[in-house]
């Protein structure tokens, strides 16, 4: 199993991650580590800050020679708008964000003490700690993926489209907001626009996609080891995310037994069992089943408003317009991006859990035997 924690606020010296329990022996490509960052910070609606920013990450520990030593690794992405104690105090909370919980947690008079630390920005470090987790995974084929299927009420039809179409037309290099539908992405910067005009925000929909998981991660002996829950909890901890659905989820809930549940097959040459449907998102009682893992996240509308709703002063009590801060008017291709890092994170450690090993030789040993034994059940 792996563990990671982050620190650091949106302008304070830099965002850092720790990543506990990486075994030894993987070769780390900051090349790719620096990709991922970039991702985060594409997407038609992003505002100001990701014009200033050039996030790289700067890996202080747990690497000999670009190759992974067992211990945690360390890895810090520098903010060059990094103002924190010169900036001015915010007294208006903005509905939709941890203002007033947190001034109310904590005994703040200043939500700035807040936003710093709630800031989406902390993300830059679950991105980085997540590009590891891709890459170990590679070692093993798994690959991932997320897509935009909603932006402001415009849907994206990818029906039929494969792992690998999706991938290719959803690229930060073909799409200004990783949407597979160039139809439905015209549209979606359509509403973008609209809504920048107005000094309103939008939210939406991504899909993350998890290709290649060998069946038997996670475990349906103990309510904390259902992989599914652990997903779930990952996804649901990014900032404005306020609903996941997995395979079919929410739809599923209004049809009949038999129209969700899927079909169980089998190859006699491959000697592999599989599914003839996936309704399930890769996903059965807690545990990896050799499909597709598929999720849908479910992202609100960015809190911070540049035409701004009602709030309250914290100091008067008088009723005063919401403090605006620089923010983005959709942040949904982003959130993609997060999530697919989370989800790497919480794959590799059940991966880990599983196939424990301190090295990757021994992982790997162990997982090429694992697949030996499931061809003989």
């Amino acid at each position: 199993m792996i563990r990671y924690m982050t620190a650091g606020e949106s302008h304070g010296k830099g965002i850092m991650a720790i990543l506990d329990g990486m075994p030894a022996g993987l070769k780390i490509d900051e090349n790719f580590v620096n990709w991922e960052l970039r991702r985060r910070m594409h997407g038609y609606g992003r505002g100001g800050r990701m014009a200033i920013e050039s996030d790289t990450a700067e890996i202080m520990s747990g690497l000999h020679k670009g190759l992974t030593i067992g211990s945690p690794i360390g890895i810090f992405v520098r903010n060059k708008d990094h103002k924190i104690d010169e900036l001015p105090p915010l007294k208006c909370p903005r509905p939709g964000h941890a203002d007033l919980a947190g001034i109310q947690k904590y005994g703040f008079k200043d939500a700035r003490s807040v936003l710093e630390r709630a800031s989406a920005r902390e993300t830059a470090g679950r991105v980085a700690a997540g590009a590891v987790a891709k890459i170990f995974l590679k070692e093993f084929g798994i690959r991932i993926l997320s897509h935009v299927t909603m932006i402001g009420g415009v849907y994206a039809d990818t029906k039929g489209l494969t792992f690998d179409d999706i991938r290719e037309l959803s690229d930060v290099t073909r799409s200004e907001v990783r949407c597979a539908d160039k139809k439905a992405e015209k549209a979606m910067c359509g509403e973008i626009d609209k809504a920048r005009e107005n000094g309103d925000t939008l939210g939406g929909t991504v899909e993350v996609i998890v290709d290649k998981v060998p069946p038997g991660l996670g475990s349906y002996t103990q309510w904390d080891r259902r992989i599914d829950g652990n997903l779930a909890r990952a996804v649901m901890s990014i900032q404005a995310v306020k609903a996941v659905s997995i395979g079919s989820g929410i739809a599923s809930s209004a049809k009949r037994g038999s129209e969700v549940h899927d079909p169980i097959t089998y190859d006699k040459s491959e000697k592999i069992f599989s599914r003839s449907s996936n309704n399930s998102g890769g996903l059965e009682g807690g545990v990896t089943n050799g499909s597709e893992i598929t999720i849908e996240i479910f992202m609100k509308p960015i809190a911070t408003l540049t035409n701004p709703l009602e709030s309250v002063d914290i100091d008067t009590k008088e009723k005063k317009e919401a403090s605006t801060e620089r923010s983005d008017v959709t942040a949904v291709s982003a959130c993609g991006v997060v999530a697919e890092a989370v989800v790497a994170l919480e794959i590799t450690s059940s991966f880990l859990e599983k196939f424990g090993g301190d090295s990757i030789r021994e992982i790997r040993s162990n997982y090429d035997s694992y697949l030996e034994y499931l061809r003989s059940i």
